[in-house]
Formats: structure tokens, C-alpha cells, sequence
């Protein structure tokens, strides 16, 4: 590129994330005049990408591997043709961190959600009772991504109780230890500045259960109505999927924000140091037991246990993560099965062709 097409590429791409970094990574596809562009959503084998040059449709057929964890998703650094009928992406550039949950299949495969985050929002509606599990399930996956976890607790308007909304904060802040807890409500604009100047640098990912009010968050950020917003139902404040797709929107203020679906499961996927973080005075007792493989269950010598003894730490908390422990040790038992799976399978194919190529040379030699 000259300096003047460079200079472009950065006025253009700087409001979504464009920086140094991911020019030096781009670098190597600039003589063959490929274009970069960020991935603002993919849908059904195709993928909207900003460019400097526009808004542009592409084929994603040249990224779509049989690993679900290595196909474009919103949120990547694209290389993509600059003409062509169809146009087509030709890779993405590696990944600064990716939020991924395990698919509700028996594969036990991945699903990368969002690319390149640098925050992930965990809207929790107060309109319903809190579920301490399913915030700390959330957290454990945002921690993992390689991005600051932030919990955004929505709707406060609906508890006007100044001492049980300090109660609920406490609670979650409790639970997510060394995450920052906000307090907002779209209805009367409390806490939004806050929240505002938390997803004015870098990319942030809003996650979060149906009805939990992402939309509506997603809506007072940008500054205009461009998510659609259902009410939710009066009997368990839940509310139907508002967002289908994953969608890349530069913020007025600065920023990047990606809206996702309200997600149903939550299945980890290879979290063990984001469960750790999620965690952590658990694992800062841990170490102070007096076996350093102590389960945590009868043994003597147990800080945990002694923690709870004390009050210090809440017997829910330490449930809460034997439960996430397991479940993170069960997936990761079924990948490396099927790793050991595919690796035998391809040692039988492998063994199949040496095995003809040998009766060939025997065949050759009678």
C-alpha cells in the first residue's frame, strides 16, 4: 500500500479497532491487493465486512473448515477480494482472544461466539430473582475469552429499595470476584454514563439471557433504535429472542459493540482458568490445605472447608465450583477422546495405504 492508501485504511477502520498491530498482521496479503475488514455479521455462508472502501458481502467458503472453532464469526479481522462475483474472504487474521461455549450436540465440539474482545457484558435482569450459578457459568466462559469480564445488573428501576438493590449488588459482587458490578436502567438513565465510558475503548460483547435487556442496552449505547426490543413476559420476566444474529455496530462515543442472541445454554467449553478466576479466594484457600491434592471434601487440614466452618465463604460458592469443575473436566475428556479418535484414524488410513503400497511392490517383484 502507499502511504496515502494506508492512511486511509486507518481513518477508516480506526473507529473499529484498526490499529498497528493488525496492520503488521495484514501485511503479508497487501501485495496481492487484498483488502482488510472487520466481520460486522455472518449469516448462512456469507458475512457483512467493513472496509475502507465500504461496506461489502463476501463468501466465507475458503473459511469454513470442519472445525466449527476455525470458521469466520462477527467480531474477526477478515482478508477479503476486492472485486469479484461472488466476492470472497481468503482467511482471517489471528485471533487477539475468542468468547466459545460447547455446542448442545454429543460431538462435543466448540462454537466461537465473538473474536478480538476486549470486554464482555453479562447482562442480569433484576426483574427476576438472580442466578448466582448462571452469572459465574457466564463469567468463567468471559474469563477464558481473554477478555474483562464487566456484570451489568438491568432494569433497576424495578427495585426502588435502595437497601435491596445494595443487597442484589453485593450478592453478585460476591459471586464474581474482581469483576466491576453496575447498576443500570434504560428508563431513567441511571448508570448509563458509567457504562458508556466502559465500552468507549476497544471491542465489548454484550451476553446475556432472553429479556435480560441487551437489546435496549445495545439501543441507548448507539444512540438510535437499530435493535428491535420485546417486551418481556409479565410471569417470569423472560423474554423471547429478540437478536437472531451476531452484529458489529461502531458506538458514537467510541467503541465497538457486538449483540448477541439471548443465549439459552451456556455449556463451557474448556474453561479451567476462567473457572479459576471466577474462583478465585476458592483456589487461594486451596493452596493453603495442608495436601496439595486435597478434594476439599473430609480431609483434615482443608482451608476450604475450614472457610466455610467460619462463614467466610459460602458453602454455594464452593458447590457452584465442584459443579463447573466437572463439567469442565467431562468436556475436555470427550475432546481428547476425540482427538484420540480422529489420531487412530488416521494411523488406520495411514496403515491402509502403506499396506497397499507394499503388496504393489511384492506384486512387482513376483
Amino acid at each position: 500500500m502507499t502511504s496515502s492508501s494506508t492512511s486511509h485504511v486507518f481513518s477508516a477502520l480506526a473507529p473499529y479497532g484498526w490499529d498497528e498491530a493488525w496492520a503488521d498482521e495484514f501485511a503479508p496479503y497487501e501485495p496481492e491487493g487484498l483488502l482488510p475488514g472487520r466481520v460486522v455479521r455472518v449469516d448462512r455462508g456469507q458475512c457483512d465486512l467493513v472496509t475502507a472502501e465500504g461496506l461489502m458481502r463476501a463468501d466465507t467458503a475458503f473459511v469454513t473448515p470442519p472445525d466449527p472453532m476455525r470458521v469466520l464469526c462477527t467480531g474477526d479481522w477478515a482478508v477479503v477480494e476486492p472485486a469479484g462475483n461472488p466476492r470472497y474472504v481468503r482467511t482471517y487474521l489471528p485471533r487477539r482472544t475468542a468468547f466459545v461455549r460447547s455446542t448442545s450436540s454429543k460431538r462435543s465440539e466448540g462454537q466461537i461466539l465473538a473474536a478480538n474482545v476486549d470486554h464482555a457484558i453479562v447482562a442480569v435482569s433484576l426483574a427476576v430473582e438472580l442466578d448466582l450459578g448462571r452469572i459465574e457459568r457466564f463469567l468463567a466462559l468471559a474469563w477464558e475469552s481473554g477478555a474483562q469480564p464487566v456484570v451489568v445488573l438491568t432494569k433497576a428501576d424495578l427495585v426502588p429499595d435502595a437497601v435491596t438493590l445494595s443487597h442484589l449488588v453485593q450478592d453478585v459482587e460476591t459471586t464474581a470476584p474482581g469483576v466491576p458490578v453496575l447498576t443500570v436502567s434504560a428508563l431513567d438513565g441511571e448508570g448509563l454514563d458509567v457504562l458508556v465510558a466502559v465500552v468507549s475503548g476497544g471491542t465489548t460483547v454484550l451476553l446475556g439471557q432472553s429479556g435480560a435487556g441487551k437489546s435496549t442496552l445495545a439501543n441507548v449505547l448507539i444512540g438510535e433504535d437499530v435493535m428491535a426490543v420485546q417486551a418481556a413476559r409479565d410471569a417470569d420476566g423472560k423474554g423471547r429472542h429478540t437478536t437472531t444474529t451476531r452484529n458489529l455496530l461502531a458506538l458514537p462515543g467510541g467503541g465497538v459493540l457486538i449483540d448477541t442472541p439471548g443465549l439459552r445454554g451456556v455449556g463451557l467449553w474448556d474453561a479451567e482458568t476462567g473457572v479459576g478466576q471466577v474462583f478465585s479466594e476458592i483456589e487461594a484457600l486451596a493452596a493453603q490445605c495442608r495436601f496439595h491434592d486435597c478434594a476439599h471434601e473430609s480431609e483434615p487440614g482443608c482451608a476450604v472447608l475450614a472457610a466455610i466452618d467460619s462463614g467466610e465463604l459460602p458453602e454455594r460458592r464452593l458447590e457452584s465450583y465442584r459443579k463447573l469443575i466437572r463439567e469442565n473436566q467431562r468436556i475436555v475428556a470427550k475432546t481428547d477422546a476425540r482427538l484420540r479418535s480422529e489420531i487412530r484414524k488416521e494411523w488406520k488410513k495411514r496403515g491402509e495405504v502403506g499396506k497397499a503400497a507394499m503388496e504393489a511392490k511384492r506384486g512387482r517383484w513376483a
